[in-house]
């Protein structure tokens, strides 16, 4: 089927939850994807970061293509040889003890919010009533911040700060709390003795690439250690290597309780893991977690590669030099086109700010063979494979600066007519 006849077939069978772009994507080599009538686009999305090693690699394609795998699935009631190393591994890396795998980024932040609350409850059990009629006191709530996304599910949501992704679905889950965006302060007055845990990303991605500043995460780690509550990570776009660190939150020194791990673990097929230290992952005990498909034996013989090529000699360094690069080039178009306001990120997680909406540059850059795509409205977001190089760089950016140019020129002439 070409596209007409797909994207008509899915106009009458699909739930619409998903605005797509107008091609038919077919296969893909390195950094690029290739739709049903041959045309090539350069993909600064990555799959929304999950392509972190680009398509087809061909050591991973291996894996995949491994006649003597005969294992696609086994229940987590039975061991097989992936599951533990993997965990080992993400303990090592992450500097914790214990892994849970789920399938999701989601997922794995509803395993962190009942994993806080479990040992909450183990550690903290409920103060006896102060008062006749009073409640107990108990140790349940979660903080998060301002502009982030967690996930759309209904506890992932709760820790969701943008009223379009809760409005549809409250009431939500009770308990969830935000503070002001790196407002150190209000994060110290927000804590309270019913806090069980602060759940972050140490770069918001759907948020607009906003890095979090150091006197807020450490803030947050200080209050977290003090108070016995969880300090949860969540690494799920900005952690695997794309910032040029294995996770964001090392630029920094800091030790969570808890890191979440997701998109580009397992290539493409779907892979989750919570990390935490031993004390923390004791909290659950059989019974109280589980998951039907989370870590199964082709998605946790795929991440163990993923890993395995991360950790090679000059990959990260590859990283943070082409997405410094990156950074030097957008700031460059910055001084060249009026309607970018601002560049921010770190390593290949880049943004630029528009001063205009983003969603008809998305589109005409995709028709030039461009992918990238606009979150909050007026933000470019770049995510693109880890193994991109400095002329794939080049390439992106001439194509940006006519389209960027030309809006500059139609925003001018607006101002003055």
């Amino acid at each position: 089927m070409n596209f007409e006849e797909i994207s008509e077939l899915e106009k009458r069978v699909l739930v619409p939850t998903y605005d797509r772009m107008p091609f038919l994507a077919v296969r893909g080599e390195s950094c690029y994807l290739y739709d049903d009538s041959g045309k090539k686009y350069l993909d600064f999305l990555g799959g929304l970061a999950v392509n972190s090693l680009g398509y087809a690699h061909p050591e991973l394609m291996a894996v995949v293509r491994d006649e003597g795998e005969s294992l696609l699935h086994v229940s987590n009631l039975i061991y097989h040889p992936y599951q533990g190393p993997l965990a080992e591994k993400l303990a090592r890396l992450t500097g914790l003890d214990r892994a849970f795998f789920a399938n999701t980024g989601t997922e794995a932040v509803e395993g962190a919010i009942k994993l806080a609350r479990a040992y909450a409850r183990k550690h903290h059990p409920a103060e006896p009533p102060a008062s006749a009629g009073a409640l107990p006191f108990e140790r349940f709530e979660i903080l998060a911040l301002e502009n982030c996304f967690h996930g759309r599910t209904l506890g992932a949501l709760s820790a969701t700060w943008p009223e379009k992704y809760r409005k549809p679905f409250e009431p939500l889950v009770p308990g969830f709390k935000f503070v002001r965006l790196n407002d150190a302060a209000h994060l110290r007055e927000s804590f309270s003795p019913r806090t069980a845990a602060v759940i972050l990303e140490t770069i918001q991605g759907e948020g607009g690439v906003v890095e979090l500043s150091e006197e807020f995460l450490k803030t947050a780690q200080e209050l977290c250690r003090a108070h016995d509550a969880l300090f949860i990570a969540d690494e799920i776009q900005c952690g695997l290597g794309r910032t040029g660190r294995f996770f964001a939150y090392q630029r920094f020194g800091l030790k969570p309780d808890v890191v979440l791990v997701a998109k580009p673990l397992a290539a493409g097929l779907p892979l989750a893991a919570i990390v935490a230290r031993d004390e923390v992952a004791q909290a659950f005990s059989p019974g109280m977690h589980g998951t039907t498909f989370g870590g199964g034996p082709l998605q946790c013989r795929l991440a163990l590669k993923v890993l395995e090529i991360i950790e090679r000699p000059g990959f990260l360094e590859h990283v943070r030099e082409v997405g410094g690069y990156f950074r030097a080039q957008l700031e460059r178009l910055k001084q060249d086109v009026s309607i970018i306001s601002d560049v921010r990120g770190e390593g290949l997680m880049q943004a630029a700010v528009l001063s205009v909406p983003g969603k008809d540059i998305v589109r005409r850059a995709v028709e030039a063979g461009f992918l990238m795509n606009c979150t909050q409205e007026k933000v470019l977001r770049f995510l693109p494979p880890l193994v991109i190089e400095r002329r794939h760089v080049d390439q992106v950016i001439e194509g940006l600066r006519p389209i960027l140019a030309s809006t500059s020129d139609s925003k001018t002439k607006e101002v003055h007519a």
